[in-house]
């Protein structure tokens, strides 16, 4: 069993850290949160007072934060950066959803330091990080990959190695990318079925035993009651939140133009979320797209 730094306890990363302390892994918490370090706690972690003194020891160390800009703050621009803290050799696994590029510049710094980076997004949802089945995309070499491969197989059902460095990253944002399609098609769809007398439910049904099958309809109906322990069953709370999918569509683009790959319907998905996300709806889950419907 490994001591682990794990920075970053939100709705993903919450669920992940107490996975792997039910592992029997040492886990060393921190957040900024003072409810999520309790919540961690409870959970078999250890709650520590900095980001620093998470890392103090591990040989392995996860981050999963917001942005792109707080992962490379943490781990190389900040005044005590957290690679000047670790040993050599030790192994620093991101979680979260970042622009590739940054990624790769990240990946460069730990690699002059002797430090192994590799970027690991994942994809399940918030009830994929508490069952412990979310699919880690891992970008790096082979070796990296085998190293941090244990590790996220207590977290995780599906380990996938995209490829070098970054590549976790496009191949995060090629699928988000697909599931803000599906999302908006599928509240597109369900909408005009309950504008014409349909039983939500029923055409649900309908639908995923046909050819309008997705994801959306069999593990995330974006419909108040169609579906129990979804965030639509909790006034879209406690889910992937609008800003975080408009944000990961933004990176969507962002490949799209450096590529001159034509995504129209990417295009339109992020347009949608941002026209819902403008009228204050920001902080739901992205289910909620059914209500600008």
């Amino acid at each position: 069993m490994a001591t682990i730094g794990f920075i970053g306890l939100g709705n993903m990363g919450g669920p992940m850290a107490a996975n792997l302390a039910k592992a029997g892994h040492n886990v060393q918490a921190f957040d900024l949160s003072a409810d999520a370090l309790a919540k961690a706690v409870e959970a078999g972690c250890q709650s520590m007072p900095s980001a620093v003194d998470a890392v103090k020891g591990a040989g392995v160390v996860i981050t999963m934060l917001p942005a792109g800009k707080h992962v490379k703050s943490l781990l190389i621009e900040a005044d005590t950066a957290l690679f000047d803290c670790l040993a050599e050799g030790a192994l620093v696994i991101d979680c979260s959803t970042i622009d590739a590029q940054t990624a790769r510049e990240v990946a460069a710094v730990a690699a002059a330091k002797g430090i192994h980076f590799i970027d690991a997004p994942v994809s399940g949802g918030v009830g994929g990080a508490q069952a412990g089945t979310l699919t880690f995309i891992v970008g790096g070499d082979a070796q990296q990959y085998a190293a941090a491969k244990p590790v996220l197989e207590a977290m995780g059902k599906n380990i996938f190695h995209a490829g070098d460095h970054g590549a976790g990253q496009v191949a995060k944002a090629c699928n988000n990318m697909m599931l803000a399609i599906l999302m908006a098609g599928t509240c597109e769809a369900l909408n005009m079925g309950i504008k014409n007398g349909l039983d939500p439910a029923v055409l649900s049904d309908i639908m995923k035993q046909s050819s309008g099958n997705n994801w959306a309809l069999q593990v995330y109906n974006p419909v108040p009651g169609v579906m129990e322990n979804v965030p639509a069953s909790r006034d879209y709370q406690g889910g992937f939140q609008v800003d975080l999918m408009f944000k990961d569509l933004g990176l969507a683009m962002d490949i799209s133009q450096q590529s001159a790959c034509a995504t129209p319907m990417g295009s339109a998905a992020r347009a949608l979320f941002n026209l819902h996300k403008s009228q204050g709806n920001g902080h739901l889950d992205f289910s909620s797209l059914i209500r600008l419907y």
